[in-house]
This record gives C-alpha cells, sequence and structure tokens, in this order.
C-alpha cells in the first residue's frame, strides 16, 4: 500500500524550491485538507544567549524574518529557539559555549501557544559550572527526556552536508534528534549508555595499575542493558523512517534514482554483551571501547553505492532535501497532528527572486505552522512578504541586537 502524505505533498514542494536550483520537481496535486494542531512561539525573552545580549520578542504564528549581515546573530537566535524546543544547540555539545563571553549565566524564556488555547512556558537556565535548568509552567521536570517531543522542531541550515559528509557520529546524531523528540525512553537509555561508556573507557585508560575486572563487568553490564534499548528504538526507527525518505526522494527525482538507508550496529552481531567484552584485551590496550553502540551509523546509498563517495553536488542536494522532508513528516505523524517549528536558516543563498517569492508564498499557507528564515537581503525578502499576502514579522539583527523593521 503506498504511504500517504497528506500534509506533505506541498512540504515535498516547498523543500524541493528551497534547496534545489538545477532539479526538475514535478507538479503534486494539493493535499485534502487535514486537522492540525499548530504549535508557535509567541514571546521570546533572551538573556546571554552566544551574541545576543538581551532581546525581548514577539512573532507571528506563521512567518518570521530576520534580515542581518553575516556574523550579526541571525543564527544564533535561530539556535536559541532551537535550544529552547530541544533543550540543546544544533551547533555545539557544550552548554557553556552558549553562555556570553564574560557572562555567568544565560536565560532563555519561551511562552508557546496551541490552536486548541492551551499555553506552554518554558524557562531555561545556563550557568558556568552547574547543571541547565528547565521549567514547564514553573514546574521543573524530574527528567530532561520529559520535555523532548512536547515542541518538535526541523531545521534546515548549511551546516546539514555534515549529514552525509562527516563522519559516522553526525548520522547518529540524526538519529537521536529525531528519536528523541518522539521516544523518551530512548533519550533515557542514550544517556545511561554514554554515562556507562565514560566510566568504562576511565578504567580501560588506566596505566599504572590493571583495571578492577569487576568494575569493568559492571559497566559493560550497563552499556549492554541501555545499548540493547537504543539498538530497537533505531532499528524499528529506520524501518520506519527509509520507506518516508525514500518516497520523498523518489517524488522530488521523478523516480530516476533509487536510494536507501541501512542501519549498522555491532548489536547486529549478536548479544550486545558478548560484543562488547569479546575485544576487552584490545580495548585495554588502545584505551577506549571498540565495539557498542556508540560506533553506529546509517548508511547512505544511491544507486547502491555509499552517497558520501560516489554522489555528485545535485544527488546530495536531493539526498539531504529527502531527509528533512521525512524527518518532518514522521514528526508530524508520530506528533498526533502536532505541526513541528520550521528553522530556515541561510537557505535562500544563491537563489534567484522568483523561486524565493513561490517558497514564501507557499510557506504562508494554512498548512505550515510557525517558521523561522534569516536572510541577507532585506529589500528583496521585504517586497516578496508584503505580496505573499499571509502573516509575518521582519526584523533587524545587527550585533546580537534583534528589532522590528519598519515598513
Amino acid at each position: 500500500m503506498p504511504l500517504s502524505f497528506g500534509l506533505s505533498g506541498r512540504i515535498f514542494r516547498f523543500f524541493a524550491l528551497l534547496l534545489l536550483q538545477n532539479t526538475s520537481v514535478r507538479a503534486l496535486p494539493a493535499p485534502p485538507l487535514i486537522l492540525i494542531h499548530i504549535v508557535f512561539l509567541r514571546q521570546f525573552s533572551i538573556l546571554n544567549y552566544k551574541n545576543i545580549q538581551q532581546a525581548d520578542l514577539t512573532f507571528s504564528p506563521k512567518l518570521n524574518c530576520f534580515i542581518g549581515q553575516n556574523g550579526e546573530g541571525k543564527t544564533n537566535l535561530l539556535d536559541a529557539v532551537h535550544f529552547l524546543a530541544l533543550c540543546k544547540s544544533s551547533t555545539t555539545s557544550t552548554d557553556s559555549l552558549c553562555i556570553t563571553h564574560d557572562q555567568e549565566l544565560c536565560v532563555l524564556q519561551g511562552s508557546f501557544e496551541r490552536l486548541t488555547g492551551e499555553n506552554e512556558d518554558i524557562h531555561i537556565g545556563l550557568r558556568r559550572g552547574s547543571k541547565k535548568t528547565v521549567l514547564r509552567n514553573k514546574k521543573a521536570y524530574k527528567r530532561l527526556s520529559e520535555h523532548l517531543g512536547l515542541i518538535p522542531l526541523v531545521i534546515v541550515s548549511p551546516i546539514d552536508t555534515m549529514i552525509i559528509a562527516g563522519g559516522s557520529e553526525e548520522r547518529r546524531r540524526f538519529m537521536d534528534i529525531v528519536i528523541s523528540q518522539t521516544n523518551r525512553r530512548y533519550t533515557d537509555a542514550l544517556l545511561a549508555y554514554n554515562k556507562a561508556l565514560a566510566q568504562r573507557n576511565a578504567l580501560l585508560k588506566q596505566e599504572e595499575t590493571q583495571p578492577d575486572v569487576s568494575l569493568l563487568e559492571l559497566w559493560e553490564e550497563e552499556m549492554a542493558r541501555h545499548g540493547n534499548v537504543v539498538f530497537e528504538a533505531r532499528t524499528a526507527f529506520v524501518q520506519e523512517f527509509a520507506p518516508v525518505f525514500q518516497e520523498a526522494y523518489s517524488t522530488i527525482s521523478q523516480g530516476k534514482e533509487k536510494v536507501e538507508l541501512t542501519y549498522v550496529s555491532h548489536a547486529q552481531r549478536g548479544p550486545l554483551l558478548d560484543i562488547i567484552q569479546r575485544d576487552r584485551a584490545k580495548d585495554m590496550a588502545v584505551g577506549y571501547s571498540l565495539h557498542g553502540i556508540h560506533r553506529d551509523d546509517l548508511e547512505m546509498s544511491l544507486a547502491g553505492y555509499p552517497i558520501k563517495r560516489e554522489g555528485s553536488q545535485g544527488q546530495n542536494k536531493t539526498f539531504l532535501i529527502a531527509l528533512k522532508m521525512a524527518q518532518f513528516e514522521f514528526l508530524h505523524r508520530t506528533q498526533h497532528g502536532t505541526t513541528p517549528l520550521l528553522l530556515l536558516d541561510d537557505i535562500f543563498d544563491k537563489l534567484d527572486a522568483q523561486r524565493v517569492e513561490q517558497i514564501v508564498r507557499m510557506v504562508s499557507g494554512d498548512r505550515f505552522g510557525q517558521i523561522f528564515i534569516t536572510d541577507t537581503n532585506r529589500q528583496h525578502l521585504d517586497q516578496i512578504l508584503q505580496r505573499s499576502g499571509g502573516d509575518y514579522k521582519l526584523f533587524n539583527v545587527k550585533q546580537g541586537q534583534i528589532s522590528l523593521a519598519t515598513t
């Protein structure tokens, strides 16, 4: 039975126009009207986030555009929205790097609204040398993983090329970002696995004395127990995600090419505990763990060959677009119809005005949720937005200062 994308028909055309400059995209019929539970960020206060020292912003529930030259803070603003939704930066894994230089703390506070009328107030505090605090409606979470999935989000940015060009850690990160928004048990298991892995590696690095075998076994058992949860979740995710991705790619390429996503894990070779313990002597020699789900990969192939090695620039672009379309669709399906926030960072570069206008007209329709867009050309985008007829707000960004643009 063919997959039904419903909402995604226009998403397909949107992303194709967005990122492909020379790829032909076939027309798709308008999808039927379906009920979507829109979540949007109404108000956002920022204190000491990267180069944004202070900002108090009120957003449109549809389009929000940020104009400024490179390095002024546009990407930092989108990253702050990402942090508010997912409790982490999209550009760094170290929270302290998000705090403004020479400042001790950072505060993000956002008020979200739903179509149903429900409000969600999220407060995140970062302090150097301390754990981050996350409050939902003034109440602290028992576990941080409880926040993930509350505000689904997809970000499209220039660094997405690393999903293909980078190492396996980039593809694991892609899986983690998507799965963690739909599966809280996965996030807890991944955190516990990484803690056990760090403890085992610390023992393996001991030089003066041999590591305590009983302690090694303890952390190996923890790695296997939590690693199996991660492995099962990643296996189930790829099985469901891959057909969505393949249909997305087929839509863009008009069925001319065959693509595959293949999950590869040491856990596929047998019991994970046996795999981890099998080469313990070699692990002790190198000082770290050579086997486990921390070495998993998501192999990406085109016509049976690794796209990282064989794909052209256009094919790589198409592959990334399909991944993002599938991510949007997957989150929409698994979040009971909630439309993810869409963050578009500097993706209009090198696109002509007519194509950008088509994009803006498309995303201003009722089938999309809230969208944040960065661009370097105020006049160019201002004229397009005025002709779009949709609800929007336009902001200037200069040296970390964000102000509502005058019309």
